[in-house]
Order: structure tokens, then sequence, then C-alpha cells
């Protein structure tokens, strides 16, 4: 019987043997493949309820950044509220086709990180923007989604460059009174003349 050439395979029993090398187990292969769909549902599941609690999800480029750099820049967002992660675009698409924000991939190409911010938009917007100014990281914002709404890179950075949310309100609440003065004003001005025509009649009828 002629010599097995090298390389040749063989089955024997469950695994596949070829000649010089090592023996695979099929069952084990099996075992290692539905753990990473496993992994890859996780992932996507991940992606969805992040993407579905945010308020605003915000894409840079991440390409040039040292892995202490990106742990400084996840810790500094992390204090703000603020969650930076490296997705998969394949991963991200499924996740957002499922909570229905497809709209999102119009702003990912290429390598990208996501910025999830889940309370105020501008604080997110601008913690973002601000840290890679003052330490002049390689990244790059992309765009967001606002709600259901895409925004351009520049539309990010002037998201981040408005007030804080706190100084908005106490300018609106300033208005308000002001335009409720000036109503209690323009109708009391009326009245007031009816009542000095009548104090000025009642005198004169007391004469």
């Amino acid at each position: 019987m002629p010599a097995e050439a090298k390389g040749s395979p063989v089955l024997s029993g469950t695994g596949i043997f070829i000649i010089g090398f090592p023996v695979y187990d099929v069952r084990e292969l099996e075992r290692k493949v539905n753990m990473l769909k496993e992994k890859k549902m996780m992932i996507v599941g991940n992606l969805a309820d992040d993407l579905s609690r945010s308020t605003i999800v915000i894409a840079t480029s991440y390409q040039g950044l040292l892995a202490k750099q990106m742990a400084e820049l996840r810790n500094a967002l992390a204090k703000t509220g603020v969650e930076y992660h490296v997705v998969k675009n394949t991963l991200l698409y499924r996740a957002a086709e499922k909570v229905g924000k497809p709209q999102l991939m119009n702003i990912i190409e290429g390598p990208v990180a996501l910025a999830f911010g889940y309370d105020d938009v501008v604080n997110a917007a601008r913690a973002l923007n601000q840290y890679i100014k003052s330490t002049t990281l390689p990244l790059q914002i992309k765009g967001g989604l606002l709600g259901d709404q895409i925004l351009l890179p520049e539309e990010v950075i002037n998201l981040a460059d408005l007030p804080p949310k706190e100084i908005l309100i106490s300018k609106l609440i300033q208005q308000l009174q002001a335009t409720v003065g000036n109503l209690h004003n323009i109708l009391n001005s009326p009245l007031q003349g009816l009542l000095n025509v009548l104090h000025n009649r009642a005198q004169m009828t007391s004469e």
C-alpha cells in the first residue's frame, strides 16, 4: 500500500488528521464557531441597548490613537456620563436596524468609535470636543445622531459650543418673566386709565 503524502487529509473518528500536522476535532471547531456567534449576538444586543437609551450618538475616527490614550479618553468621558466604544461596522449595522435607526449608518465609514450620551446632549458633545482640543488627539468627528436626526460634523461642533442647559433654562425663564411683565403692563394700562376716569367722575359727583 503506498504511503500517504504529507498534507493529505485522513478521517479519524470525529476528527480530521492531516498527515504531518495536528488533529482538529470537528466538535471543537463547531463549539468555537458557536461561541463566536454568541459573542457577536451579545455585542449586537449591547449596541442596540446603547442606541435605544442614548439621547445622542457621536461617531469619530480613532486610528492613530494609542491604547493608553484610548483608556484616558474613555475615563475622561465616563466622568461626564458618556460612554466611548470602538465598534465593528457590520455589527453596528445590525444593531441600528434592530432599534429602527438605520440612518446612523450614513455617517459610518471606515474604522469608527462611538460616543454615547444618555442625558444632556450639549454636555456630551462638549465633553468630547473639548477633550479632543485640549489633548490634540488625532481624532476626527464624523457626525452624530440626535434622536432620529443626522448631524454633520460642524453641527456636532456647533452643538458643543452652546451654553450649558442650566444657563439656557435661566435665560429662557428671564425672557418669559420679561414677556409676562410686559403683558401685565399692557393689560393694566387701559384698566388703570379707566380707574382714573371713574375716580375723577366720583370726585366731581361728590362735589
